[in-house]
């Protein structure tokens, strides 16, 4: 059935892990009767986490598409990770929304997570309602988490519905609009309507007069009226609440039990009738890629097919998938589809609906309607999709930058062969992955938001691609110089009947200005040591310095000087002079007082205020040396040089000081002596390592 972008709801459901969205998603999925069962996040057996890791975790790990049909609407429901170590998929999910409900757990109340999307809404000017789930739980109280919902975000915030009963009596809600009771009997999810209960009218009265009075704060001539003591019907009533819910002036408090499905029914009422169609969305910004201009649009305002991709799933035997948002026009399986990003042209090979991990082929894709294309060869995550002619794409969603690194080591030699492959394709599907091969300690690394995210990647190349790696802690890239000036000689006499070999130098090793790397000075007179010679000279130093002597890391900043040493007109070679060089760079390095340097980290935390005493004092003990401290708006940003040596765990660190609340980014500045006693046990560390080399 084909639906007018004005009948499409589409809808995203956010908050903190455990707060019930999956369990929400799935009452509504049965309410609508689009499943004939409710199923558990316990058993496995929910229509929105199918995927393998999400079962064994019981937990969303990815955003999944749930659509349905009520009351001559369709709804998109998207379901939502709640752990910040899976943020990307909010980040995706936020592009392919008009509204968000934001679940809250009626025991636990406003959450670390809570706070974020709520953040994330502000910051992609989304209409916001809340779900205050689980108020069928012993010690929920709907009125308490209400009061905490105002107090964090503003008294605009206010229940539509009121719960009736509570705890394990918790039996319906009263609609403040209406002036109606709706009774649930078991989980059908089906409503008895009556008149409201006489031991909650004082209740329903005082709710629904703090309603209406801050509905009509937003319309003069509804507050007119009510000054006037005028009658003013419920149609206006609810075309106000309509448009104020769409510019973020009111946000709607909804009380439901998703495990009884209580209230269910009414929260798909509310969605229907006054949440915002993807017309009335706030507007996407776009760039005109022949101009450079920047705008906005709005959804369905062009004639011309574009469409975004806010997500990209690799399937093993599928192929690629890409998730779109059909931005406008009508998107149909045998449309010619320009990547505008790539400036290439795309062939569908499927269109779908896609429902959890189930597929329904698509005959047409309407304006503001979500669906997913199979196996296009170059399209990303965050790009455009349109017509030949079109030039305009939507400017891609920002993902954070990952800082949390592991080092991924193949378990055997056809994994290794696989691993390159897969990582490819993970990161396709990823946006907030990153992986960077370490030349220096021959690691590949892979860069994500935290241990349960890359923990999470390691079992999907597993399952998905068959390739199986262990997970390290990366090794810091140490460098090795010196301190002090020394000069030092390099022998090499052999005979041993025929000819021998024979090289013989003397070298200056000064130290050179941090940064500056190395220079070789020849400085020979008289031709001691033959012109053709002092290439393999230089060649033994620089062969000496890429192996490092204190333990193992290349040596910088250090200028060497050929000034003296002597030749056999037979016995001299090429290997005798660069084995004579590296013996005197060894001899020289280790009396021109040798010392290990350290990557420093420029790093960048924020924060609330209230945990800088707590990081600060953290960072101290990191050896990190805090350079600044500036306010935005509530938060802090706190900048510091931190050796990387203190900082490869960081990730699980700050979560635990902040409880979640903080984030971080940092880049290499510069390297720094090791104090000595770290010095000394990078080296003990580093002589097993190398006596395995050398046998």
């Amino acid at each position: 059935m084909k639906y007018e972008t004005e009948n499409l709801r589409n809808v995203g459901l956010f908050g903190h892990g455990g707060a019930g969205k999956t369990s929400l998603a799935e009452a509504i999925l049965y309410t609508a009767k689009v499943i004939d069962r409710m199923g558990r996040v316990e058993n496995g057996n929910t229509v929105s986490d199918f995927e393998p890791e999400e079962i064994k975790r019981g937990i969303s790990l990815s955003l999944s598409i749930l659509p349905l049909e009520w009351k001559g609407k369709k709804i998109n429901l998207i379901d939502t990770p709640g752990y910040a170590d899976f943020i990307g998929e909010i980040i995706s999910a936020l592009r392919a929304v008009d509204s968000m409900l934001i679940v809250i757990d009626a025991i636990s109340g406003i959450q670390v997570q809570t706070e974020k999307v709520w953040s994330m809404g502000e910051g992609e000017k989304l209409p916001v309602a809340f779900v205050v789930n689980k108020l069928d739980r012993e010690n929920s109280d709907f009125f308490e988490v209400v009061k905490s919902i105002q107090e964090r975000f503003g008294s605009k915030a206010i229940p539509i519905y009121i719960p009736i009963g509570k705890e394990g009596n918790f039996n319906g809600v009263i609609d403040l609009l209406e002036g109606k009771a709706y009774i649930y009997k078991d989980e059908k999810g089906d409503a008895e309507v009556s008149d409201i209960p006489s031991d909650l009218k004082s209740d329903y009265e005082k709710h629904r007069q703090q309603l209406i009075e801050t509905i009509i704060e937003f319309d003069e001539e509804l507050l007119q009226k009510y000054l006037e003591g005028e009658e003013i019907s419920g149609d206006l009533i609810l075309k106000t609440l309509k448009e104020a819910f769409k510019n973020r002036e009111i946000f709607p408090i909804f009380p439901v039990s998703s495990f009884k499905n209580i209230g269910v029914s009414k929260l798909l009422d509310a969605v229907v009738s006054f949440f915002p169609s993807p017309k009335e969305r706030p507007a996407l910004p776009i760039e005109d890629t022949k101009t450079g201009e920047t705008k906005t649009i709005s959804i369905g305002e062009k004639n011309g097919l574009l469409a975004f991709v806010f997500k990209t799933s690799a399937d093993p035997f599928v192929g690629k998938i890409s998730y779109v948002r059909v931005i406008s026009g009508v998107l149909r399986p045998d449309s010619n589809l320009f990547n505008v990003n790539k400036s290439v042209q795309e062939k569908i090979g499927g269109l779908f609906f896609q429902r959890g991990k189930n597929q329904e082929p698509a005959t047409e894709i309407n304006a503001g309607d979500i669906g997913v294309i199979t196996k296009l060869k170059e399209t990303s995550t965050n790009e455009t999709l349109g017509d030949k002619d079109n030039s305009v794409k939507v400017i891609p969603a920002e993902f954070p930058e990952p800082v949390f690194a592991v080092a991924v080591v193949p378990k055997s030699r056809a994994d290794e062969d696989r691993m390159s492959t897969a990582i490819a394709r993970i990161l396709d599907e990823d946006p907030t992955l990153r992986v960077q091969r370490n030349i220096e300690t021959n690691e590949t690394l892979i860069y994500g938001l935290g241990d349960s995210h890359l923990e999470v990647v390691v079992e999907r190349m597993q399952r998905k691609f068959g390739v199986n790696v262990t997970l390290g802690t990366p090794q810091v890239a140490y460098r090795e110089t010196i301190r002090a000036t020394a000069k030092a000689e390099g022998k090499v006499k052999k005979q041993t009947g025929g000819r021998g070999q024979y090289g013989h130098v003397w070298l200056e090793l000064e130290p050179l200005p941090r940064g500056a790397g190395f220079e070789f000075v020849d400085k020979i007179v008289g031709g001691v040591v033959p012109k053709n010679y002092i290439p393999a000279v230089e060649k033994g130093v620089r062969e000496t310095m890429e192996k490092g002597i204190l333990a193992g890391y290349p040596i910088v900043d250090v200028r060497v000087t050929l000034f003296d040493g002597s030749y056999h007109e037979v016995d001299s070679s090429d290997m005798a002079f660069k084995i004579a060089a590296s013996k005197a760079f060894k001899k020289g390095f280790l009396e021109a007082k040798p010392v290990l340097l350290e990557p420093i980290m420029m790093v960048e935390i924020t924060a609330p205020d209230e945990y800088t005493g707590d990081i600060i004092s953290d960072l101290n003990g990191r050896r990190g040396k805090v350079t600044s401290i500036e306010a935005l708006g509530k938060l802090q940003v706190i900048k510091a040089l931190v050796p990387l040596a203190e900082m490869l765990r960081y990730s699980s660190v700050l979560k635990s000081i902040t409880q979640g609340r903080g984030s971080y980014s940092m880049k290499f500045s510069h390297y720094e002596e090791v104090p000595a006693k770290i010095q000394e046990e990078i080296i003990a560390k580093a002589k097993p390592r190398a006596e395995e080399e050398e046998e």
